[in-house]
């Protein structure tokens, strides 16, 4: 009799379950001041929206555009930097696909 044959969906279950906790989900440490770009190129000065926060922009990894740190009185967290028209701005390398 097979592994997968032996074991009950219970078992199945708590073993997918203790699997999904080896994944990463690691999100920038909005503290950690290093990540943050030293200023904006002046092409993205020229096109970004108002009443963003400029002081703490970074380019993430994971989609290449650019997301600035957003702080309330309730949480710290990264949100994509947006043109006047809300379009994300994006590097070349990493621009979402139309």
């Amino acid at each position: 009799m097979t592994l997968y044959r032996r074991l009950s969906a219970g078992s199945l279950l708590v073993l997918s379950v203790a699997l999904a906790g080896c994944v990463s989900t690691t999100a920038p440490d909005p503290t950690n001041e290093s990540q943050f770009l030293p200023e904006l190129p002046e092409g993205i000065m020229n096109v970004v929206a108002p009443n963003q926060d400029l002081t703490a922009v970074r380019i993430m990894p994971s989609d290449g555009c650019y997301w600035y740190r957003h702080s309330n009185v309730v949480e710290t967290t990264f949100v994509p930097l947006r043109t006047r028209d809300g379009r994300m701005i994006c590097t070349n390398a990493g621009a979402p696909a139309a």
